[in-house]
């Protein structure tokens, strides 16, 4: 899902998110199923200094081969880029094994107290940081709360996405022997407000 950070620190004590994530969502064209990914499956590690899941969250299962080997990417593209036929500038390069919880341990948590899921619902993840430099989830990230702007390649600055912006998410999962999995192509374009008349 998209977030306007900036609504989202003024909103998010005490309320939480709200308005800042009420507004877009990228689905990928594409559905991958945990057969599919079932190659890539990794060990779960939680850092000791953080805390460790509750017991109904943790299991040998879910420690041995719970999180994902998939490379997550996120694109740029500037209307100046798009005009002048640039692609998209990859701004960061993550791994949804580093990701805070399991898919296992959202279901888990989600179901725990009645609520149901069913075909087609949607989870989000969270925002998909990894532990090194270079890899925040989100320009508010990449710019360090906006004191450093990043410079594209073709001289353009962003702390935040400005209109005709232009977003792509790629993510793929390869190992030696194994069939290369792409999930497909996501772009998402920033487009200007419209006020009514």
């Amino acid at each position: 899902d998209w977030s306007a950070r900036d609504v989202q620190a003024w909103e998010y004590q005490p309320l939480g998110p709200f308005l800042s994530k009420n507004f877009a969502t990228t689905i990928s064209p594409w559905v991958v199923t945990p057969e599919a990914l079932a190659p890539f499956r990794v060990p779960f590690e939680r850092a000791a200094d953080q805390p460790q899941p509750l017991p109904y969250l943790d299991s040998p299962a879910n420690r041995a081969g719970g999180a994902f080997d998939i490379v997550l990417e996120v694109g740029l593209q500037t209307a100046a880029m798009r005009e002048a036929g640039v692609p998209h500038q990859r701004l960061m390069q993550s791994n949804f094994r580093d990701s805070y919880w399991t898919v296992a341990q959202l279901i888990t948590h989600h179901t725990i107290g009645g609520c149901n899921l069913g075909s087609g619902d949607l989870l989000g993840s969270g925002t998909q940081s990894g532990p090194g430099a270079g890899q925040g989830g989100s320009l508010l990230e990449l710019s360090e709360g906006g004191r450093k702007p990043i410079t594209l390649a073709n001289g353009e600055t962003r702390t935040f996405l400005l209109d005709g912006d232009s977003i792509e998410l790629r993510a793929h999962c390869a190992r030696p022997g194994a069939r290369r999995i792409g999930f497909g192509r996501c772009e998402g374009h920033v487009l200007a407000a419209v006020m009514p008349a």
